[in-house]
């Protein structure tokens, strides 16, 4: 038993539809893998910086302190 011709056809459209789609659920899914790595390490260097920043904050205060002790002091 043989598949018609136009049916044979809707379903060779169909099947690289399916194919088209598997490839491109693969390839977002890869992607989304890699932004949200990418997103991972974003967020590890900001919390860094962020640490960095009120580092330096606390020193120039302790700075700002000293000169004003200094200043009092004269």
């Amino acid at each position: 038993m043989s598949t018609p011709p136009d049916l044979q056809q809707e379903l060779d459209a169909l099947n690289r539809q399916v194919d088209q789609l598997v490839d491109t659920v693969r390839r977002l899914t890869e992607e989304n893998r890699s932004l949200r790595h990418s997103q991972e390490q974003l967020a590890t260097e900001r919390a860094g910086l962020m640490a960095r920043n009120e580092q330096a904050r606390g020193r120039v205060e302790a700075m700002i302190q000293r000169l004003k002790a200094l200043e009092n002091n004269s």
